[in-house]
């Protein structure tokens, strides 16, 4: 008992704030860099402070007559008899981060097809190259999914065609918007369709379909031709030119922001982000997403997944978010994705839904798999996981299993369990925490277990960086704080 007891100030300590006038609401804090630290309350409100400001902000000595004291107030950091009202506000705003959970499950995933004409290296998925009736989505299937997507309680429901390929098995896409479309008469809901594509099969009746039911279109470009074509190898040797020449048709025949493309990094990617960024912009796309390899799929069975870490990645972005600042304040517009979701989650109310920042875990919150078998998944994830022969986080198969059955899966529900992160060791005390997320396929897949030891962790290392970094540019750097304000 001795032991504990010296855990615990005498109880003068914790009436000392009181007796100086204010009193502390729930706080966070991270050291930013030598001398300053980044703290968040419950609602994510953050707020950057010096070594010394926080030891008086602690001990309840901060005077109430400075700027900063007026700032901690209006954030809910502390409140005094000035704001009675500051708990129930507090709680509003930290109900409003939270509201998507009652609006699950917005993003459905249909892998129509497993078939592709690309080899790539670095692939997620477990492709195929034949047999079409083995390894492509029946109509049976895609009515079992359908009904799946209708039950879930969210206003604003996307579904993405995936693949492999999934415009090798287009005949199943214009039956599922059309079956879609005609469901969604009566249910109302708002509805968006996406193709994920190579765009190696885009052609005039792909087009016009898409340009009539406002399809949009999701891409890879990995950078120049010579980069492109060696991470994303194509009998051939064409596939950077099929790109391009299709991302501009596209363009031309649909609308600039009918179509999008993001990047993966490989080792080879690394000494030329600038190169990459150059190429988006030479195409006139006005968003990118410096994406690292993910641990599963063709990244683990061929080694890319090991050939560069996280430091190097880390240093890759950096670099590459400086490159596209400067293409900003040279007037071309362009917004590095992940950067854009986790400033929205630091610095509006809203949560972009983003799975993999999601505590609990996105995984069937944020979005749900439809496998061409009929196998429901938790994740994009999970599913590349399984290809991999680990099922760990299979919810359940269209044709045996109910709705009920699916999303209340023991290990599902498991897995949301340990993934609050609010109560994960290290992340408990982070001041990241309101914009970071818990991952438990990730960690199962890299340590197996679904907490994970953070200090090891590659997905709290880059969160961790990017965290910081962005922090320290909105804190420091007046001119960049307006470009990334802006991409809001």
């Amino acid at each position: 008992m001795a032991g504990l007891s010296r855990r615990f100030q005498s109880l003068e300590i914790y009436r000392q704030a009181e007796q100086q006038g204010y009193r502390l609401l729930p706080i966070r804090f991270t050291p930013l860099d030598v001398g300053r630290v980044a703290a968040t309350n419950m609602a994510g409100e953050l707020v950057v402070l010096s070594r010394d400001d926080l030891v008086a902000l602690v001990e309840g000595v901060l005077a109430p007559s400075t700027p900063l004291y007026d700032r901690l107030k209006a954030a809910h950091f502390l409140y005094d008899r000035d704001s009675d009202s500051a708990l129930d506000l507090l709680g509003l705003k930290y109900r409003t981060k939270l509201h998507r959970l009652s609006q699950f499950t917005s993003l459905h995933i249909f892998v129509v097809s497993l078939r592709c004409d690309y080899t790539c290296q670095y692939c997620q998925v477990s492709r195929q190259t034949e047999d079409r009736d083995a390894f492509d989505m029946s109509t049976k299937t895609a009515d079992a999914a359908l009904a799946m997507v209708f039950k879930s309680p969210a206003k604003s429901l996307k579904i993405e065609f995936q693949g492999g390929e999934p415009l090798l098995n287009f005949d199943l896409i214009r039956y599922v918007v059309a079956k879609a479309k005609a469901k969604n008469s009566e249910y109302k809901r708002n509805l968006q369709f996406v193709i994920t594509t190579n765009l190696s099969y885009l052609n005039d009746e792909v087009l016009k379909f898409c340009y009539r039911e406002g399809i949009y279109l999701s891409t890879s470009l990995d950078g120049p031709s010579w980069l492109h074509n060696k991470n994303r190898p194509r009998p051939g040797k064409n596939g950077h030119q099929l790109t391009v020449d299709a991302i501009r048709r596209v363009q031309r025949e649909l609308g600039r922001d009918h179509v999008s493309a993001l990047m993966t990094t490989t080792v080879e990617s690394l000494p030329h982000v600038e190169s990459i960024i150059d190429e988006y912009v030479a195409l006139d796309l006005h968003s990118i997403f410096l994406r690292p390899l993910s641990p599963y799929g063709f990244a683990i069975k061929t080694g890319h997944i090991s050939k560069y870490n996280t430091e190097r990645w880390i240093a890759f972005y950096r670099q590459g978010l400086n490159y596209i600042l400067q293409l900003n304040r040279s007037g071309y517009r362009l917004t590095e994705q992940y950067t854009s979701i986790i400033l929205r989650k630091m610095l509006t109310p809203q949560d972009p839904g983003y799975v993999d920042l999601q505590s609990p875990a996105g995984a069937g919150l944020s979005a749900v798999v439809y496998n061409y078998d009929g196998d429901v998944y938790a994740s994009d994830e999970a599913r590349m996981l399984a290809e991999m022969g680990d099922k760990s986080f299979r919810m359940g198969n269209l044709h045996s299993n109910s709705y009920e059955d699916i999303f209340l899966n023991d290990t599902w529900l498991d897995a949301l369990e340990q993934s609050m992160a609010v109560s994960a060791p290290t992340c408990t005390d982070c001041a990241f925490l309101p914009y970071c997320g818990s991952d438990p396929v990730y960690h199962h897949a890299t340590q197996r277990d679904w907490v994970g030891n953070k200090a090891i962790s590659a997905f709290c290392s880059k969160n961790m960086a990017i965290f910081k970094h962005l922090t320290t540019l909105l804190e420091d750097d007046p001119q960049a704080r307006e470009i990334l304000l802006g991409w809001l």
